[in-house]
């Protein structure tokens, strides 16, 4: 399937590696020119480096951390009027909630509502005006089903869903969509270091909790990224306008419910 986005350009935020990367490689196969961010040059380097070799398609890296204005700035400046945004960050820390301070949360939510919301803010009048805009956040399947110790993530994450459930009503008439993705268990560091915190608080081995996690899981595996990649790209599509304001979990049939 052509998704109709050769020659669109993209901002696609925590690229360097996992889940971030795949989106910018998938979406560098459909010919989308594309900025990445990251925090380190070394890694965010080598990721365009893998993406250019894999599709001929080399983006343009920005060392950025987009949780400060100079971060946003730098990466603006990269692309000032992207057609599409793909915001992402690491999730913060998990742990036991009562051990967080306030700077603890602060810091959640700049990396994974405030900032997102600031990059929207920058760029969403632009999609409007050319009539043509694609929003995807990656955020957690923690949104939909809650996990204590990702308390940080489960707050931030959440305040960004409700945000965008009410924005992307209003630009849909526009060809503007804005839609969340919603990571389950992903083969990436951030599952790795995950997966280790799990097993410290509940005194068992990483290997023993690694194989109970992949084994109750329908699929009977850990989703591959590239997997996720290709999601991302088809909602950034030209076919994908009729899909907005959506949280769309990716999990393998993790989540139990109906709904």
């Amino acid at each position: 399937m052509d998704l109709g986005l050769k020659g669109r350009t993209a901002i696609v935020c925590a690229a360097s590696q996992g889940l971030g990367k795949a989106s910018a490689m998938a979406l560098a196969r459909e010919g989308v020119e594309l900025v990445i961010a990251a925090r380190r040059r070394d890694i965010l380097e080598s990721a365009a480096d893998e993406i250019a070799a894999a599709t001929g398609n080399r983006p343009r890296p920005v060392i950025a951390d987009v949780t400060t204005a100079d971060g946003r700035g730098a990466l603006l400046a990269a692309c000032p009027a992207p057609d599409i945004l793909v915001t992402n960050a690491g999730g913060p820390p998990p742990g036991d909630f009562r051990k967080f301070e306030r700077d603890d949360w602060i810091k959640a939510l700049d990396g994974n509502m405030l900032a997102p919301i600031a990059l929207i803010k920058a760029t969403l009048d632009g999609m409007i005006a050319r009539r043509f805009g694609r929003i995807v956040n990656v955020t957690s399947h923690a949104v939909k089903a809650p996990v204590a110790m990702l308390a940080l993530s489960n707050g931030a994450r959440t305040g960004l869903t409700g945000f965008v459930a009410g924005l992307a009503r209003s630009v849909a008439e526009h060809n503007v969509t804005v839609n969340n993705l919603l990571p389950g268990t992903f083969d990436t560091d951030r599952l790795k270091s995950n997966l280790a915190a799990l097993a410290k608080n509940t005194s068992r081995g990483v290997a023993e909790v690694t194989e109970e996690i992949r084994t109750t899981n329908p699929t009977k595996r850990f989703g591959h990224p590239h997997e996720f990649g290709a999601t991302c790209a088809f909602l950034c599509s030209a076919q994908a306008g009729y899909i907005t304001g959506q949280n769309i979990l990716i999990d393998g049939g993790a989540y139990p419910g109906t709904f």
